[in-house]
């Protein structure tokens, strides 16, 4: 086996004194804040894979050590963010489902129904790409099905830009999700 890196094998022990000395914070921090234990213990371990995964953040210029804290908090905070997008596009999904199988005879399979959810976490994780201003845009229209110039107006910028903005996120949904679905709709 060839030996590891020195580079390699500070990181790893940079991660381990961090995991080691923070987890248990971290843990307690998001329990009292998630009212939760089996919540808290995923989003602290989803916090940890978020760093490990972001080999930028640990051997950058500004290290990781100097406020790990503050850099664990707000790491579980933007994962706290996106489970609460994904969980309000969930519920939003659900309401529509559930107001469309009143109104209508037949309502859609469970198949169909997880086929559905599976394809809004793929967008919400393609749009994690994007800028919030650009999310925004995308949800402004195809959730809320607003105009392009009624968006515009909301977000104070040209029509123009909404059409960039959406054409930026169906990209990224194209590239991101490969089994994201293709929408289409024109400019309204």
């Amino acid at each position: 086996m060839a030996p590891m890196p020195a580079v390699e094998s500070a990181m790893q022990q940079q991660m381990h004194t961090l995991y080691s000395d923070h987890h248990g914070w971290l843990y307690g921090w998001l329990r009292k804040r998630l009212g939760c234990s089996h919540n808290a213990a995923d989003v602290a371990h989803d916090t940890f894979v978020r760093i490990i995964a972001s080999r930028d953040a640990l051997i950058g210029p500004v290290p990781v050590m100097d406020e790990p804290r503050a850099y664990l908090a707000t790491t579980a905070n933007r994962l706290l963010v996106d489970r609460a997008r994904r969980q309000s596009i969930e519920r939003a999904y659900l309401a529509e489902l559930a107001l469309a199988a009143e109104s209508e005879a037949g309502h859609p399979s469970a198949e169909d129904t997880l086929a559905a959810l599976q394809a809004l976490e793929q967008i919400s994780v393609a749009l994690d790409g994007v800028s919030a201003r650009a999310r925004e845009a995308f949800m402004l229209h195809y959730l809320d099905e607003q105009t392009h110039a009624a968006i515009a107006d909301r977000l104070g910028v040209s029509s123009r830009m909404v059409r960039k903005y959406l054409v930026q996120c169906l990209l990224q949904c194209r590239a991101g999700a490969s089994g994201c679905p293709a929408w289409t709709g024109g400019g309204r």
